[in-house]
């Protein structure tokens, strides 16, 4: 069994932090704060009407039109605003062209093969990426009192994209890899760690107050493996942020059976997919770990009566513990009310609030 991570990385004054910044160190808040991963995006008339306008990749590479979108939710009332950005624009800098098409999703060319791994270029991310860095620095301005989430893929999450070309079932080419060119693959991992580190940092540097890291495939992989061909490279991309002292959240879908190897992960924050009830998930990953999640996406689409049911059931695994984030397990869907969302907000504020008369 995973030993957790001894050091305590709770600022000392993390009692006047914003309830969202609290919860990350594990801290009492007066109500369990709220955010959504794709808060900003199809779901909503106004990201529907810019991307009218603009392409998807228009919109990233915009710092006006990124920290439009990025501020879109506050309307919502939640309690972090995130990035409007993606996970694949480092791969851009390290000589692959993107593309989002239509129905398809990313497709990256051309294809990451192992004999290319020591000719990938360095990367300066204030050259390459610096508009991310311009999109945090003026939606600081913009929101300064709303903590602001930067993020970044995890290398496995990453990787893949660019070594099957988009998105994947199976991840033949990407545990092929793994399985018949180790080497090759450890060292993809360390350049992915590196540039990721760069990435965050400069993110934090321009205004970022919490990172997420999306290990969003995780779950393609047996325990062992994530152990072996992961795991190190995602502790030490956790370890090269301690220094920046913001929250770091690691966050993965379909790794129920992965949990308990995220017990000594040095992230503050494990985030968690709505497969497994949240309190045996908390219970998993370690209670000196925050926890995120996990109300299923698809339950933004049920009826007023049984959304209110699941949200419910959520709170009620945490049990009010410090340390709560409330999430979905996953991203807000296109066919999304709005209202739905902004209704999730304000009931687990009301319902987490020691004022309220139910709990």
């Amino acid at each position: 069994m995973p030993k957790p991570p001894t050091a305590d990385r709770r600022p000392p004054s993390a009692d006047r932090l914003p309830p969202f910044l609290a919860a990350c160190y594990r801290q009492p808040t007066p109500y369990t704060p709220v955010w959504f991963m794709r808060q900003a995006g199809r779901y909503m008339p106004e990201y529907r009407a810019l991307r009218e306008r603009y392409g998807l990749l228009e919109l990233m590479r915009e710092p006006d039109l990124a920290a439009q979108v990025t501020l879109l939710p506050l309307r919502l009332g939640v309690d972090a605003l995130i990035l409007f950005a993606d996970i694949l624009l480092p791969l851009e800098a390290l000589g692959l062209t993107l593309h989002f098409l239509p129905g398809k999703g990313p497709v990256l060319e051309p294809r990451l093969t192992p004999d290319r791994v020591e000719t990938l270029p360095l990367v300066d991310v204030h050259e390459a990426l610096g508009f991310v860095f311009e999109t945090v620095r003026r939606v600081r301005l913009e929101a300064p009192q709303t903590p602001l989430i930067g993020f970044a893929g995890a290398p496995f999450t990453v990787a893949s994209y660019a070594i099957e070309g988009g998105s994947s079932r199976h991840y033949i080419e990407t545990k092929g890899w793994m399985y018949h060119h180790p080497q090759a693959w450890d060292a993809l991992m360390k350049r992915l760690v590196r540039v990721t580190l760069d990435y965050l940092k400069a993110q934090i540097d321009a205004g970022a107050q919490a990172v997420q890291i999306f290990d969003s495939w995780a779950g393609a992989l047996s325990p062992g493996d994530y152990a072996r061909y992961v795991k190190p490279h995602v502790q030490a991309l956790l370890r090269g942020l301690q220094a920046t002292g913001v929250p770091r959240i690691y966050f993965s879908t379909g790794t129920a059976g992965l949990l308990p190897l995220f017990q000594d992960l040095d992230a503050e924050v494990i985030g968690v997919d709505w497969r497994v009830p949240l309190g045996a998930a908390w219970e998993a990953v370690g209670r000196h770990h925050a926890i995120q999640g996990n109300l299923d996406p698809v339950a933004l689409l049920a009826p007023r009566e049984v959304l209110a049911r699941q949200v419910d059931a959520v709170l009620a695994e945490a049990r009010g513990q410090a340390g709560h984030i409330f999430n979905l397990g996953h991203g807000v869907l296109p066919e999304t009310d709005p209202d739905q969302v902004a209704f999730v907000v304000e009931y687990v504020h009301e319902r987490s609030s020691p004022l309220s008369a139910d709990g």
